[in-house]
């Protein structure tokens, strides 16, 4: 048997008045993510679990089967691992969001998506000014970065995706340890200021990265080993660190796709091949396509709609008629890991839609791939780390 798990990250969302008053899935043509609902089973999960944080970190641990509750320490450690940081027992790890701030309001989590090869410039700078013994800063792709910090904290920090259009000094760090992250933030203003990456990116109407935000921190977990748990090999296909790093921490390898970029630029086709290629030497195939999250953030309906649609074509369809045209025994499953809808540009925690299919499942009814048809159907997962154990053992 062969497995193939596509995450079209924060994909569910609420009907739109741009769309006809549909949902982007509503709205988006997906031919092969609704033959998966029609012919096979279609439901909803609870990939976050009450009263925990709504961030793809602890919802992929629950789409790969691990229960955030028992294994979740912080969304930074997960990239961490991803990029090969080394982390001591004694430090703790953040993640370094380069943002916009203008009249002390968070216009922009990304910096208007700032390259990495001018993010790389900003770390440099930040690592010769300001890094010492218990502090140093790493750089990652795009606005993606990360700080180690030495010392023990116990600090509380806010996602800056969700205080957009907000002012940010209600949101600053609070607790123990909070100072050197207040501290840090404001010289970060004073070195980004007049910076030669800030005063181009702002010659051409882009937004500049004029802070950084500190946040997701934690210790690094143990992750019990999958193929350990479901005695498969697993592989798994991404632009984004935090799911490189929770494969890597599982005993999983990771596919490069050269143009991967993780919004709506990267290269949908070259992750659908490169998962199809995977399959010789891997029994379950994972694609992350973090596009369609990063559309709810900035509230771009159509372009969450276009990532889906990209999604189908290049992706599931190639992964769905490879299954179909030589495979004995397979299954498929889609499913957003959160909600990012587009009228609040922030993850929420209700319960996603699923679809899978494949060898031993079968319809009830013949369902398209949406949110209230998932509401409609006959299962219901409510405790997220159950789906993978439902999806490759169960009928």
């Amino acid at each position: 048997m062969k497995y193939a798990v596509i995450i079209p990250d924060g994909a569910a969302d609420v009907p739109l008045a741009e769309l006809g008053n549909r949902t982007p899935l509503q709205a988006a043509r997906k031919p092969n993510m609704d033959w998966i609902a029609a012919h096979g089973r279609c439901g909803t999960v609870r990939t976050v679990p009450r009263n925990m944080e709504c961030g793809s970190d602890v919802a992929i641990l629950s789409v790969l089967g691990y229960d955030p509750r028992e294994f979740y320490t912080g969304r930074a450690p997960l990239e961490a691992a991803a990029r090969g940081v080394p982390v001591g027992e004694n430090e703790w790890v953040f993640r370094c969001n380069f943002v916009t701030i203008i009249d002390g309001v968070m216009e922009d989590h990304s910096a208007g998506h700032i390259s990495s090869k001018e993010s790389a410039a900003l770390i440099a700078e930040l690592n010769r000014l300001v890094a010492q013994e218990r502090l140093h800063f790493f750089p990652g792709v795009s606005y993606r970065h990360l700080m180690t910090l030495k010392g023990e904290v116990n600090v509380k920090t806010t996602p800056p995706h969700d205080i957009l259009g907000q002012k940010v000094a209600d949101h600053m760090p609070t607790g123990p340890g909070s100072e050197i992250l207040s501290t840090l933030f404001a010289r970060s203003q004073e070195i980004f200021a007049n910076h030669e990456v800030n005063q181009v990116r702002r010659d051409l109407g882009e937004n500049p990265a004029t802070h950084i935000w500190l946040w997701g921190q934690g210790k690094m977990p143990n992750l019990p080993n999958f193929q350990e748990k479901y005695g498969m090999r697993g592989v798994a296909i991404t632009a984004v660190d935090l799911v490189r790093g929770i494969a890597k921490l599982i005993g999983w390898d990771c596919v490069e796709v050269a143009g991967a970029t993780g919004f709506l630029d990267t290269d949908f086709a070259g992750k659908g091949q490169a998962a199809i290629g995977a399959l010789a030497n891997y029994d379950v195939v994972c694609v992350h396509v973090e596009a369609s999250d990063e559309c709810g953030h900035q509230a771009d309906a159509k372009g969450k709609v276009q990532a889906l649609e990209q999604i189908d074509k290049f992706i599931v369809g190639p992964l769905l008629k490879h299954f179909q045209a030589g495979q004995d025994e397979w299954r498929i499953l889609v499913l957003p890991d959160h909600p990012t809808p587009c009228t609040k540009r922030t993850h929420t925690s209700e319960p996603v839609p699923f679809a899978m299919a494949g060898s031993g499942l079968s319809a009830v009814v013949e369902h398209p791939f949406t949110e209230q048809a998932a509401v409609e159907s006959d299962v219901h997962v409510a405790k997220g780390s159950d789906l993978m154990e439902f999806f490759l053992r169960g009928s």
